[in-house]
């Protein structure tokens, strides 16, 4: 018999939710971390009484009761709503893509108005649309694909948007009401008290080690649990045999500004390309703060290399068939289970990695 029946490796959300789960069912849990604190990317750090929240913006919003009614269980949500806005050389447009907008780029008050301007602009893309370039265009039009989307895409993947694949920016609303919520979600919000809090509440009487190394101890933690549950990257536990994935990676430099507040919004994206950096956060009004300072954080995408904090998957043809290739070899994996955005290799939102979690563990532990 061994120590415990689940080792789980990384505290993020995707761990720490088959953390909590696999304990509750009676199973005695193992976390490791080979950072000195638990939460992944959600980590929120306090500063000037402020929530920082240090891995970039990460606002929960949902359409899945039974994942909004689980984070419930460990935090109170606030009634925060997205409604980032851009900067383009100092003009100001309202995100998502609405009435606001339309009105500040072409005068138009009415939805028909909007959408005469967005068809007469969508005639230059003809056909299936080949990259990122054509697909905004053929949403949006010209005009705010060049103010709105070019810089701050080519910005965030380094590459140029004729370069890049449409479905990037199928995730962009478009809407014909004056309606500045970016998520069209049911559910929305921020923990109070910052997702390490939640994520503290989680791993509540759950073995946790923090600084430690998976990887550099994997022989004497492997033989301390029946399975493994592994969240870190996929690549790097077949010590990239096969070749190393991509990623995008971010760099934050934070910053406490002694006035009340800086920029009105939580998030202010930059969207011309003259502008190092893709957008500030002022972590404050996540929570409404009424501090007499202020934090804010610059974020600047950059390619990510080793030893740098992976955040976003390139998932194209190459990077997606040499997952594949990991894929098959974490199938032959006995009594280990990947997760998670490293894991598998995927963007997550973090319903969507809570849901994932829910379903591996109700898969794992129904026996």
């Amino acid at each position: 018999m061994k120590e415990y029946d689940y080792l789980v490796v990384g505290s993020g959300l995707y761990g720490a939710v088959f953390a909590r789960q696999a304990t509750d069912a009676g199973k005695k849990v193992l976390v490791v971390d080979r950072r000195p604190n638990v939460g992944g990317n959600v980590y929120t750090e306090e500063i000037e009484g402020i929530n920082v929240h240090k891995y970039g913006a990460h606002i929960f919003h949902t359409n899945d009761k039974r994942v909004w009614e689980y984070v419930n269980r460990f935090a109170e949500f606030n009634r925060f709503t997205n409604s980032p806005v851009a900067n383009y050389k100092g003009e100001i447009y309202s995100l998502p893509f609405n009435m606001y907008t339309f009105n500040k780029m072409w005068g138009v008050v009415t939805p028909e108005e909007a959408q005469e301007k967005i068809d007469e602009q969508k005639k230059e893309v003809t056909g299936v649309p080949q990259n990122l370039e054509e697909q905004a265009i053929s949403l949006v039009g010209r005009d705010i694909y060049e103010k709105l989307v070019k810089g701050y895409t080519e910005k965030q993947w380094g590459r140029p948007c004729t370069e890049l694949p449409p479905f990037i920016i199928k995730r962009l609303p478009v809407r014909m009401t004056y309606d500045n919520n970016y998520f069209n979600a049911t559910y929305q919000g921020i923990p109070v008290g910052g997702y390490t809090a939640m994520v503290t509440q989680m791993l509540e009487g759950i073995e946790v080690w923090t600084g430690v190394d998976y990887l550099e101890n994997r022989e004497v933690l492997n033989s301390l649990a029946d399975h493994v549950v592994y969240t870190g990257a996929i690549d790097e536990y077949f010590d990239f045999c096969e070749g190393a994935l991509e990623y995008r990676s971010v760099r934050f430099e934070t910053e406490v500004i002694d006035k009340p507040t800086f920029q009105g919004n939580a998030a202010v994206n930059y969207t011309d390309s003259e502008t190092p950096w893709t957008r500030i956060i002022e972590h404050k009004w996540f929570e409404f703060g009424t501090q007499p300072k202020t934090v804010i954080s610059r974020e600047y995408s950059s390619e990510w290399k080793p030893g740098d904090e992976p955040y976003y998957p390139v998932n194209n043809e190459k990077n997606n068939k040499l997952y594949e290739k990991y894929k098959k070899l974490a199938a032959k994996e006995e009594n280990v289970t990947f997760g998670g955005r490293l894991g598998e290799y995927k963007y997550y939102d973090m319903d969507a990695v809570i849901a994932a979690a829910l379903r591996k563990s109700d898969e794992l532990l129904k026996d």
